[in-house]
């Protein structure tokens, strides 16, 4: 591990142009965008825009064949912001390292389409791809930031309206509580570089549009019943607003007798995963959420095993 990669990266982090007070969401999306490119895509993957439980979608292969497993990725993006194209790195090297298919969603997002439309979105491509005959013990749901909290309530969602489990849920720095009553959320104020309490109560209000943010599917680090869910794999970094979401969704699972992984890293940002290449802990954070993929799935190969089997586009 590089204590001077991760002073390096905070720097940069804190040296990039930031908005200062509300900014049109058109103009918020352009940025997020503009700064999701800068995050290198895999060679090892290919792409193809599917339809997926009525929204579009993109498809993500290994290069040579994939192992059986589907990895339904959400991306993030404060629920407002963001595309499948926006989290392709992240989503590409998960690909890359377990040779198991992605399917990213484009899911509705805020504030045309607030709150439930995006769980809306997911479990509808949840429920399509079981329709399709997909082994639900073939499917980990995985996300980053609102799509990590995507990937609970989804699972939430689905458990409630009596669907089998996934196999799994992988989620990077989750967003799941939109009460904001974390203690991270004041003290880590200053030290997360990406993040401030007031921008994201500004965003969250796009998702919210005035319903009350008390209720599970909105609040599920303090409010959801996790009985009954699959294993869990929670990433997140100390310098994080956001800390306080993952450890208390991990206490909640274990409480309900839920497998779960809390890994918590130091000194790291927002979706630290992201910074493959840039920080060790990435990479390895990375190569830790593959191992619990592949686990899952019940596939233990490494990526260059040589026995692989093709396949074609979702639909």
């Amino acid at each position: 591990m590089s204590r001077e990669q991760r002073r390096a990266l905070d720097a940069r982090l804190r040296s990039a142009p930031q908005a200062s007070g509300p900014v049109p969401v058109e103009q918020l999306r352009e940025g997020f965008a503009h700064f999701m490119s800068a995050f290198p895509v895999p060679s090892g993957i290919t792409r193809t825009r599917v339809d997926v439980g009525g929204r579009p979608a993109v498809q993500v292969d290994p290069v040579g064949g994939t192992h059986p497993g589907t990895i339904l990725y959400f991306h993030g993006g404060s629920f407002s912001l963001g595309s499948p194209e926006t989290a392709m790195a992240l989503t590409g090297h998960l690909v890359e390292r377990t040779r198991v298919r992605a399917v990213s969603i484009d899911y509705r997002l805020a504030p045309e389409h607030p709150f439930p439309a995006a769980i809306e979105d997911c479990l509808a491509a949840y429920r399509d791809l079981l329709d399709e005959g997909v082994d639900p013990q073939s499917i980990v749901l995985a996300g980053d930031s609102a799509g990590g909290g995507l990937a609970v309530t989804t699972t939430l969602a689905a458990r409630n309206a009596g669907l089998p489990m996934p196999a799994g849920i992988l989620a990077f720095s989750p967003g799941l509580d939109h009460t904001r009553s974390g203690e991270s959320m004041t003290v880590k104020e200053g030290i997360d570089p990406l993040f401030t309490g007031e921008g994201m109560r500004r965003t969250g209000d796009l998702y919210l549009d005035g319903q009350d943010p008390a209720q599970p599917l909105l609040a599920p680090a303090v409010l959801a019943d996790l009985s009954g869910f699959p294993p869990i794999l929670l990433q997140v970094g100390t310098n994080e607003l956001l800390l306080d979401d993952s450890v208390r969704l991990a206490e909640r699972a274990r409480a309900a007798d839920v497998d779960v992984i809390l890994d918590i890293v130091a000194d790291v940002p927002h979706v630290f995963p992201a910074f493959v290449g840039v920080i060790d802990e990435a990479d390895e954070a990375v190569d830790r959420a593959a191992l619990f993929i592949t686990q899952r799935i019940g596939k233990r190969t490494l990526p260059h095993d040589p026995h692989t089997v093709m396949s074609g586009p979702y639909r």
